[in-house]
């Protein structure tokens, strides 16, 4: 496509959203992602995230590469950049100096991220987000700062891992060719690749090998994995955990390298939350040392403020007449000493409540066992061992969950100790025939149901302002009158855990101020009181993002989603659409 033409077609989908039919797909995708970041088209507003670290394995495999290509483009004004996984430059390299002025002037420079989120559509940003090599040239630069540039950007994927590590991106004039950049940047990305592969001893293969075997055994834990040059993570742990918890983690992680595999570690995170790390068995374990392959289990303590003077335990968050009676029959059960089931959905709160009666009326330290610690023998020992001390206080959560066998042990292992602590489990409101109930509950004087969010959906607003001040740092959000009525229609099938993650996700985009429905996601902001089937989600939810590219033009919409008017105000009826 022409300069020119491109050029107009950019300033119209900036005035009105209208895509020309003939701008990349890549690029238009791009934009849309640029619009949603609310990235300045006029000036680039770019953090500085961070001083880059040159004894990183992906700068110590990039430089010989970095530097060859460089000298073989010393007459060229061509800048080589390498950045990390996040966007942010780790090193530049180039000999001209009207280039490095240019460069200086867009940020463009180490410590500074050019993901898509601050610098909208870019070589860098745009090829870290699809994971493809990607060349922006000239006015396919979302931001008109870059227009004079061409960029090619390629992904370096560590080839061990499977898991971007950063990106490697040729810079210079439109002028100078961007094909050929391209194609010089996918040639050295595949270099370094080679390098960080070269870079992994013995070790990291077999740590590597054994990540990945614990995280098809124990789909649903936390599992983190650390070498002198690897780190992994699987994707439970960064949906749940911020960027200080997780830092957290990896300096404890650092820690279980240098104690006995036989030892647990427990720790409490920035955000107040607590987390236990415990060696996964794995035979590699007994042969490597300096490497680490550990189980974390993190526990979300949602504390109540505190009580003034002379009034008596609050009830944890909620005020509705089901919930404050749940959480007094369980506080009644542990201050007499009794043994206590809760059951529910998953999400609902169960552990919580388990976790503040027992740290407000017991005189001890509460241990947590989740199902997939206790799935393995280790677990089962270190359960034992927790049942040996004097005075216990351990809660086992989603018992249920395990097998009959793994229940039937623990069945053993509690047996006769009613007087030694106290023993608290959680389990789901399922199968009234399942093992936990014919093996486990008999040694639990009572069983406590708590009601799912949506019987008790009163307990919204004490939830989402207490939430919000936990997620938002300091941040103060609001959620508007109209926002929270949304909130309200809403089934919350993933209950109190649901709840936590959207607002998570919600202030992501926005830390502080009101916040309205238009930042609330698709299918909070459907007004309707059934439950929706997975097709019927998926349809609302695609209308309701339609609806928002195209302004609220409900022709436009329907255009796009290639159905008739009639069909989408039909559907926006139906699903209580606010459009």
């Amino acid at each position: 496509m022409p300069i020119t033409s491109l050029t107009r077609a950019r300033e119209r989908f900036l005035v009105d959203r209208h895509l020309d039919e003939t701008v990349r797909d890549t690029i238009s995708a791009s934009w849309r992602r640029s619009i949603d970041f609310n990235v300045p088209t006029e000036r680039l507003a770019l953090p500085f995230v961070r001083e880059p670290n040159p004894d990183s394995p992906l700068i110590a495999a990039a430089e010989p590469v970095l530097r060859q290509l460089a000298e073989g483009l010393t007459d060229e004004p061509v800048g080589v950049i390498l950045t990390s996984a996040d966007g942010v430059v780790l090193d530049r390299i180039t000999a001209n100096r009207q280039l490095i002025a240019t460069l200086d002037r867009v940020y463009l420079a180490p410590g500074y991220s050019y993901s898509e989120e601050f610098a909208g559509t870019n070589g860098i940003g745009t090829a870290l987000e699809t994971r493809r090599p990607t060349l922006i040239s000239g006015s396919e630069h979302y931001s008109e700062c870059l227009g004079r540039l061409a960029c090619a950007g390629v992904p370096i994927v560590h080839p061990m891992s499977g898991k971007v590590v950063g990106a490697l991106d040729l810079t210079g004039w439109i002028a100078e060719g961007g094909a050929l950049l391209a194609t010089l940047a996918r040639t050295a990305g595949t270099q370094i690749e080679g390098r960080l592969l070269a870079q992994a001893g013995a070790s990291q293969t077999a740590l590597m090998n054994a990540y990945m075997r614990a995280c098809r055994r124990f789909p649903q834990s936390g599992i983190l994995a650390l070498g002198d040059d690897l780190v992994l993570m699987n994707q439970r742990l960064p949906r749940t955990l911020d960027a200080r918890d997780q830092a957290a983690l990896l300096e404890l992680g650092h820690d279980c390298r240098r104690r006995p595999s036989s030892t647990s570690l427990v720790a409490t995170l920035p955000s107040g939350r607590t987390a236990r790390l415990s060696h996964v068995t794995d035979e590699f374990a007994d042969t490597f040392e300096g490497v680490a392959l550990l189980h974390v289990h993190v526990v979300d303590h949602t504390v109540a403020a505190a009580d003034p003077p002379g009034v008596g335990i609050r009830t944890p968050a909620g005020t509705s007449s089901s919930w404050r009676r749940c959480c007094d029959r369980i506080a009644q059960s542990v201050r007499m000493g009794h043994w206590v089931a809760v059951s529910g959905e998953s999400g609902v709160g169960r552990t919580h409540a388990l976790d503040h009666a027992a740290r407000h009326h017991l005189n001890a330290t509460v241990r947590v066992f989740d199902a997939t610690d206790l799935a393995g023998a280790a677990g089962l020992e270190a359960l034992a061992a927790e049942l040996d001390e004097e005075n216990f206080a351990v809660v086992l959560r989603d018992i249920d969950m395990l097998d009959e066998t793994r229940q039937s042990a623990i069945a053993e292992l509690i047996q006769g100790r009613e007087q030694d602590g106290w023993l608290g489990v959680t389990l789901g409101a399922g199968d009234h025939e399942a093992p936990a109930r014919r093996l486990i509950l008999p040694f639990f004087e009572h069983t406590v149901a708590v009601p799912p969010l949506r019987h008790r959906i009163e307990d919204l607003q004490v939830l989402v302002p207490l939430l919000l001040r936990q997620l938002g740092r300091g941040g103060e959000p609001i959620m508007s009158p109209e926002a929270m009525r949304r909130l309200s229609t809403y089934s919350w099938p993933g209950n109190v855990e649901q709840l936590r993650q959207i607002l998570r996700d919600v202030l992501r985009q926005q830390r502080s101020g009101i916040i309205e429905v238009e930042r609330l996601p698709p299918e909070c902001r459907a007004l309707t009181r059934y439950t929706l089937s997975r097709i019927e989600a998926l349809e609302r939810d695609a209308i309701v993002r339609c609806l928002a590219e195209n302004g609220g033009d409900k022709n436009a919409a329907a255009a796009s989603l290639g159905i008739s008017r009639a069909t989408i105000y039909r559907k926006i009826r139906k699903f209580g659409i606010d459009a």
